[in-house]
């Protein structure tokens, strides 16, 4: 399995009142060894390079560093620069990666980043996983490659059912992240006849292969599922 590889460019200059940015930048690389930090530049941002979960363990060593700024420091890392987009797509690459959930101020909301192709293959295979429980409302907000999933208490909830809608979308993107694979048809080199024959043959073949989900764009056609069924399904398509 080949995890996405995902860039963020993150902005340190707002734990200069605190912190001796060089030393938490190898701080940093001591706690995320698998992913790849470029120099530390003068305006105190860098670049980071690596997986989802990798991005997870970077974001629990930096979330309580970041909680006890004095109040009124800026975090907009995480909002502007923090914003990972993925490396070119390759003809044949895994699927899915996550990114750790986060307490809203009152803990009365969740955040969990998903990949958005992971996203739309839960929403179709498992929505109940997003039904949630009693008095608890999840709400998404595709962005690109990546879609953010807020798991909030509309009133009326159990204490602690919050956590837990959040962390069975953890574990369920955890769980496909390392099952699925993702496949790209491409048909830019093709005539508009070709295009609408190969359309017509993914439209037929979703009968025959139910558990892989079939998203037709104009120049190309996803298909995310178990690597032995995206692999069939696309030497079919050839034929």
């Amino acid at each position: 399995q080949v995890f996405l590889s995902v860039t963020s460019v993150l902005d340190m200059s707002v734990f200069k009142a605190q912190f001796v940015l060089e030393d938490l930048v190898e701080d940093m690389k001591k706690q995320s060894r698998d992913l790849s930090f470029g120099p530390l530049q003068p305006n105190g941002q860098i670049v980071v390079q690596g997986s989802f979960p990798a991005f997870q363990v970077l974001t629990d060593f930096l979330l309580p560093k970041a909680k006890s700024l004095p109040e009124g420091a800026s975090t907009e890392e995480s909002k502007s620069h923090q914003r990972p987009r993925r490396r070119r797509p390759q003809e044949q690459r895994s699927t899915m990666g996550t990114r750790n959930s986060a307490a809203g101020a009152r803990g009365e909301k969740q955040v969990v980043i998903l990949d958005t192709d992971m996203y739309l293959y839960m929403r179709h295979f498992l929505p109940w996983v997003f039904q949630g429980k009693a008095g608890v409302v999840i709400s998404a907000i595709p962005d690109g490659d990546v879609t953010t999933v807020c798991v909030g208490s509309a009133g009326g909830a159990l204490a602690g059912h919050v956590s837990s809608v959040t962390k069975a979308i953890e574990d369920w993107s955890m769980k496909l992240h390392s099952t699925l694979r993702k496949e790209r048809i491409s048909l830019q080199q093709l005539s508009r006849d070709e295009r609408q024959h190969h359309k017509e043959a993914c439209e037929r073949l979703k009968a025959q292969y139910p558990q892989v989900l079939v998203m037709p764009y104009d120049t190309h056609v996803e298909l995310v599922g178990l690597p032995s069924d995206v692999f069939k399904f696309t030497k079919e398509v050839s034929r």
